[in-house]
C-alpha cells in the first residue's frame, strides 16, 4: 500500500496546502454544500455515524465518494490533521488525478458517485 496510497495521499495534501480540500465531517459536508466539493475520500475506519452523515451528504449533492482501505489517522496526517473521518477535495485537477490513483489499487473501492436514483 506504501506506493499507490501514498502517491494519491500525497496529492490530497498538495490539494489541502493549496486551500482546495477540507477534512473532517463538518469540513466536507461545508464544501459539499458550498457546491465546490468534486470528491470525497471516506476513512475504512470512520464511525457509523460519520459514515452515514457523509454519504447522505455526498448522495444529496451528487459528490463521488471513495471509501479508502486506509484509517482515520492516515487520512487526517495527509491533511494535517490529527484524524480525519473524511476529506473532501474542491479542485476538479486533483480530485481527478487523485482518483485515477486509487482506481490502480484494487483496496479503494468506490462507494458512490454521483446522484443516487430513485
Amino acid at each position: 500500500m506504501e506506493n499507490r496510497s501514498s502517491k494519491a495521499l500525497s496529492l490530497l495534501g498538495l490539494a489541502k496546502r493549496a486551500g482546495a480540500a477540507a477534512g473532517g465531517t463538518e469540513g466536507v459536508r461545508s464544501l459539499c454544500r458550498s457546491g465546490k466539493a468534486r470528491l470525497v475520500l471516506l476513512a475504512a475506519d470512520a464511525s457509523d455515524n460519520a459514515r452515514k452523515r457523509i454519504l447522505d451528504c455526498c448522495a444529496h449533492y451528487g459528490v463521488p465518494l471513495i471509501g479508502l482501505a486506509v484509517g482515520m489517522r492516515e487520512l487526517g496526517h495527509a491533511i494535517g490533521m490529527g484524524e480525519a473521518a473524511a476529506a473532501a477535495v474542491g479542485d476538479r485537477g486533483l480530485a481527478d488525478a487523485i482518483r485515477r490513483q486509487l482506481e490502480r489499487e484494487t483496496p479503494a473501492t468506490e462507494v458512490h458517485s454521483g446522484p443516487l436514483e430513485e
